[in-house]
């Protein structure tokens, strides 16, 4: 029940800070497939610089890091300041691995950001199946 004196949105904040958030919330959504060529990978990551993306890649393996940061302040004046009543965003720092059946070309790597989604595109390495081995007396 409200008092005459308690912020309309107060109860709602109360239950939101306390319900914390499953893990699957704070990383990107993705999804990976696979071509006869490459992998790609698909990566939502609303409000994010370009700049803060990180894309890192080993033999078999990618890594991606973003930031999304808080908006910064606002002029302090009383005209212009606001304050949130709700804020559900998510601010903060994100990291995804992804580890493939077959190695990687890094050197191919290409990675494009627009609107929101990333998609990085990890071309299969060129490996023979078969080896022939000259025996020696």
């Amino acid at each position: 029940m409200l008092t005459l004196h308690q912020h309309p949105f107060e109860l709602l904040e109360q239950q939101l800070r306390a319900v914390e958030r499953p893990a699957s919330e704070r990383v990107p959504a993705a999804e990976v497939h696979e071509t006869n060529e490459a992998y790609v990978i698909s990566l939502e990551l609303p409000g994010v610089d370009k700049a803060s993306i990180d894309v890192k890649a080993t033999d078999r393996s990618l890594a991606i890091n973003a930031e999304r940061r808080q908006p910064s302040p606002e002029d302090p004046s009383a005209e212009t300041k606001r304050s949130s009543l709700i804020s559900e965003f998510r601010y903060g720092t994100w990291s995804r691995s992804f580890r493939f059946p077959g190695g990687i070309q890094r050197e191919g790597l290409e990675a494009h950001y627009r609107d929101g989604l990333l998609t990085v595109t990890a071309p299969k390495a060129q490996t023979l199946t078969t080896v022939q081995v000259q025996v020696e007396a």
